[in-house]
């Protein structure tokens, strides 16, 4: 029981690094994003969700420095991603949808998918297709569960029978 807290209390750090290092690139302070996300992975590497995000967020920072705001090259089911994580956090959801998709494509077994599309389809206020996503997320992944309740885009659903039923630890 003390472990499992202690992995909870480990995990709000990182979110809350994270966080912080998120506002700083919605603020367009590119060098102190890079910064602050480079020390967030060396401090957090075992939250490798958080991690494989800030990797994609460094790699954003670094081409707008040297190009302004130029395309972004996708290829692997990462870059779609990873991608489709910062199009979601910028509130264009439309296009977050598509590259997830995309990528659903290319690893259709990805459970960091289903799980992302869940958190979109919250954040459209689509609660019922978040909550089918979610499910599939969990069943790839348990550790999806954990994710999931402490998510705050999730937050309009902690109450609901159907999140607590999907989210429960057995």
């Amino acid at each position: 029981m003390k472990d499992e807290k202690a992995k909870k209390d480990e995990y709000q750090k990182a979110l809350a690094a994270y966080g912080e290092a998120v506002k700083e690139f919605r603020k367009q302070r590119y060098d102190k994003a890079v910064e602050m996300l480079k020390s967030f992975i060396e401090k957090h590497l075992a939250e490798r969700e958080l991690a494989d995000r800030a990797r994609m967020y460094i790699a954003i920072c670094e081409e707008r420095a040297r190009e302004g705001k130029g395309a972004v090259s996708l290829k692997t089911f990462d870059d779609y991603f990873q991608y489709g994580i910062y199009r979601m956090n910028a509130g264009e959801f439309e296009e977050a949808q598509k590259l997830f998709e995309k990528a659903q494509k290319m690893n259709p077994e990805e459970g960091k998918v289903y799980y992302a599309l869940a958190d979109l389809y919250c954040l459209m206020n689509q609660p019922d297709v978040c909550l089918e996503h979610l499910k599939k997320a969990i069943q790839t992944d348990k550790f999806f569960r954990i994710l999931a309740q402490n998510e705050t885009d999730f937050a309009p659903l902690w109450e609901d029978k159907k999140f607590k039923l999907i989210t429960r630890i057995v």
